[in-house]
């Protein structure tokens, strides 16, 4: 008797950013082709429920699905990498989103040829608006990548580097959506301090940043001609900006970005 056809995608890894690809799979696609596999039965049955696809164990995951997504924890994919690779094949294509994990360590632990396409998500793509990187591994060719990246189009938008670059981009792209929460949050504050509501503080300065978001998007423009176009001289803005920069943000920012790439690098090492 034939083995089944394996076909469409497993999720593996029922977190934050599992659950938001597989909601955005699920809303694009349906959910036929979808397994979920999650090491907690509690929250996998939770997220079998809520999308109406199946809970599939690691093995049940390879039978029954050509794509494995390991939307896992960078220190805890050791474990399922060890228990699926009995069961991949040169036909399954393994996507990972666990940070600073590259691709030659999960191709190590796989069988020869394995294709892998390393990835990185980041936490918009809960609200379909997420930016993600793609990177091949060895034995992953373009239509590999194209395979990721229609998967990944689900919840935002997809760019292809150089895995060499993986590590600044979760700097900058994974983990910057904290950066811009934290500037919120201060922001918000200082409104509190001025006098007004946190509500309304929070209102202000939330939509004011959707609005900058957008006009950086749309406009073509560069952000200093976009900064410059609201800094009057002698204005409110430029006396803003000035104090920003008597505090150096600017390189306060750039240590940020640094300590975040330094700690990337060192998860992907880690128990490696």
């Amino acid at each position: 008797m034939s083995a089944p056809e394996r076909r469409g995608v497993a999720v593996v890894g029922g977190g934050r950013i599992g659950e938001a690809l597989l909601a955005g799979m699920v809303r694009r696609g349906g959910p036929a082709d979808v397994v979920v596999c999650e090491r907690s039965a509690e929250r996998g049955a939770e997220l079998a429920q809520r999308y109406g696809v199946d809970l599939v164990d690691l093995a049940g995951a390879a039978a029954r699905s050509r794509v494995l997504l390991l939307a896992v924890k960078p220190q805890d994919i050791d474990v399922p990498l060890g228990l699926l690779a009995e069961h991949l094949d040169r036909d399954h294509l393994v996507v990972s989103v666990a940070a600073g994990v590259t691709t030659a360590r999960i191709e190590a632990a796989l069988p020869a040829g394995v294709p892998v396409v390393r990835a990185m998500p980041n936490t918009p793509a809960l609200v379909e608006e997420g930016m993600s990187v793609l990177s091949a591994g060895a034995h992953a060719g373009d239509v590999h990548l194209d395979e990721a990246e229609a998967l990944l189009a689900a919840v935002g938008r997809v760019r292809r580097v150089p895995e060499a670059q993986q590590d600044a981009v979760t700097a900058l792209s994974g983990s910057g959506p904290a950066y811009f929460f934290y500037l919120v949050e201060a922001m918000v504050d200082a409104g509190v301090a001025l006098g007004l509501s946190r509500e309304l503080s929070a209102d202000l300065i939330v939509q004011t940043a959707l609005g900058a978001a957008v006009m950086l998007r749309d406009s073509g423009q560069e952000p200093q001609a976009l900064r410059a176009a609201v800094s009057s001289p002698g204005g409110t803005t430029v006396a803003a900006v000035a104090e920003l920069d008597r505090h150096d943000v600017r390189a306060a920012m750039a240590a940020a970005v640094s300590a975040a790439h330094a700690r990337s690098l060192e998860l992907g090492t880690a128990n490696a």
